[in-house]
């Protein structure tokens, strides 16, 4: 068992965009990330996805629903197959929850998209 500092590890990076995996359990990532602007619209068919911003505030837009609008201890679930777009203005801490191997990018690849994610010491 690893205890996990939350101000230490988003310490530890700078890049938006690039999630870290921070702990494993029951075939679930846990990733921390950070938002800065917009992200690419996309959508994981088989994956729910868990949003939970733990510093500045996170924007989901969504095609069909009023957009969710997240401040520092909130957090939602996209269920799978909804197509999404996180939005930080100006930027977020988030911890993310969602099956291992789930890519960043979800049914997009483009420069943002991340395949090898880094593990937070």
């Amino acid at each position: 068992m690893e205890k996990v500092a939350l101000d230490e590890a988003f310490a530890s990076f700078d890049e938006p965009w690039s999630p870290r995996i921070a702990a494993e359990l029951n075939d679930q990532a846990v990733k921390l990330a950070k938002f800065e602007g917009g992200f690419v619209r996309h959508s994981h068919d088989d994956a729910d996805e868990l949003f939970l911003v733990t510093s500045g505030a996170l924007r989901i837009e969504l095609d069909d629903e009023p957009d969710v609008e997240l401040e520092a201890g909130e957090f939602v679930v996209v269920p799978a197959g909804v197509e999404h777009r996180p939005v930080a203005e100006p930027d977020a801490e988030v911890l993310l929850f969602e099956p291992r191997g789930t890519r960043n990018t979800g049914d997009v690849r483009n420069e943002r998209t991340r395949t090898d994610l880094e593990r937070l010491d």
